[in-house]
């Protein structure tokens, strides 16, 4: 059985777990808010076991529904019930899928927890379908779900009030990001990344954050969005851009030999002179080509005009290291790797987390890295979390890896304190 469960990089669970029978009865504390659950499946027997079950884990207020005819009038008579929402998607009449999308555009936020028997791809495919909407997916289970499994999802669980506010965003106005500019409110942290085979450094992407006078650090998909709207994307990239080169340069004189990596906006690649002025930036700072590498984001990337095309070439011939970033998550992934003079395919996060145990994700990840080295790219690995991760990227023979279970993105001035200890664990993880 598989434990879908996205943002977490748990191990695939078991159809038995064992010793499952013998569990102790699970106390909730009282101080803990009871959700209340709705089951909704045609399988009568299935019902009485998850309702026996929830309720030997020590969750009381459980309701039982047969159709999703019958849970829509539950939850018409009280909008407000069923805070977490077990359903099967397989049921005759409105099926889990129907059923689930009206709720979706329901005023009421609640969790749902899939639950199907038809397998993971299909429930993987669910999970897309109702992103976006009211509805917090907490996770999928195939049937038969198993005490263990569905526990973990249901302690996942966050009243609706903080999960509304934990998504929540600020827009951003234009006179912010321009005063941003102005006052220099950027800041750019650095996340490394490693050789796989060795441990050893291999170079730093550099990230940047917006220092916000009232909200404190800002990550950059809060607002890149907007700066490539209102036309302020250009000073900030250069900022980064030079902020980066600096970096490097310096820790070059402090005999730190690694290279950068530095994302650059489709935006950024419609300027004519980009190549040039970029270039030109680079040798000012006594930084080699060879060492700098520009991601470019592939769902970004479609259907390049001539311009951004033309930036690439230029940039290349120049020696600069092209990097596609989040590669699988684009429409046309193939298209990009024949057009574009690529030397770097990073595979996104979403084909790495968990990829040993998920049979859906696992052969993506093995192909990605098997068209990088048939094409002669390096292969990098993002999101890398767990050290079953680690070590299952080393088995596919994947070149480099970045992610949280290496370094999160650091300030620069942290970077020697964090090569202390990395080097400390690097030997092990070589073995």
């Amino acid at each position: 059985m598989s434990l879908l469960y996205p943002g977490y990089p748990l191990a695939e669970a078991g159809v038995k777990v064992a010793g499952e029978s013998e569990l102790p009865a699970q106390t909730i504390p009282d101080s803990q808010i009871q959700p209340s659950i709705l089951l909704v499946d045609d399988d009568l027997f299935m019902l009485g076991m998850l309702s026996s079950m929830l309720r030997n884990m020590g969750y009381s207020k459980v309701s039982e529904s047969g159709s999703a005819e019958l849970a829509l009038v539950t939850l018409q008579h009280d909008p407000q019930s069923g805070d977490i929402i077990v359903c099967d998607l397989n049921m005759p009449g409105i099926d889990g899928i129907e059923f689930l999308q009206g709720l979706n555009a329901s005023p009421f936020r609640r969790s749902v927890i899939l639950l199907s028997g038809e397998g993971g791809r299909i429930i993987h495919t669910v999970k897309k379908l109702l992103s976006g909407g009211q509805l917090v997916i907490l996770g999928a289970l195939e049937k038969p779900a198993g005490r263990a499994p569905l526990r973990t999802l249901l302690e996942c669980w966050k009243p609706a009030s903080v999960a509304a506010s934990a998504t929540a965003t600020v827009p951003f106005s234009f006179a912010e990001l321009d005063a941003a500019n102005r006052e220099g409110q950027w800041v750019v942290h650095y996340q490394p990344k490693v050789v796989l085979k060795t441990g050893a450094l291999a170079g730093m992407e550099a990230l940047v954050r917006w220092n916000h006078p009232k909200l404190g650090l800002v990550f950059p998909d809060r607002f890149i969005g907007i700066a490539e709207e209102c036309g302020a994307i250009d000073a900030l990239t250069d900022f980064v851009l030079q902020e980066a080169m600096t970096q490097l340069a310096l820790w070059r004189d402090q005999g730190l030999k690694t290279q950068m990596a530095v994302n650059v906006s489709m935006e950024n690649l419609r300027v004519p002179d980009f190549a040039r002025r970029f270039g030109t930036m680079v040798r000012n700072s006594s930084v080699s080509p060879q060492d700098v590498t520009l991601e470019i984001t592939e769902s970004r990337l479609m259907s390049p005009t001539s311009a951004p095309l033309e930036s690439l070439v230029r940039l290349r011939l120049q020696r600069f290291g092209l990097s596609i970033d989040d590669f699988g998550t684009g429409h046309s992934s193939l298209a990009q790797l024949r057009d574009v003079p690529f030397t770097e395919l990073k595979v996104d996060r979403d084909f790495v987390r968990g990829a040993r145990g998920n049979q859906i994700i696992r052969p993506i990840l093995e192909a990605s890295i098997g068209i990088a080295k048939r094409l002669g790219m390096q292969s990098v690995a993002e999101g890398v979390e767990t050290e079953d991760d680690w070590h299952f990227l080393r088995e596919l023979g994947c070149d480099l890896a970045q992610g949280y279970f290496i370094s999160q993105p650091v300030p620069a001035e942290e970077i020697p304190q964090w090569l202390e200890r990395w080097q400390a664990r690097q030997t092990r993880l070589v073995e």
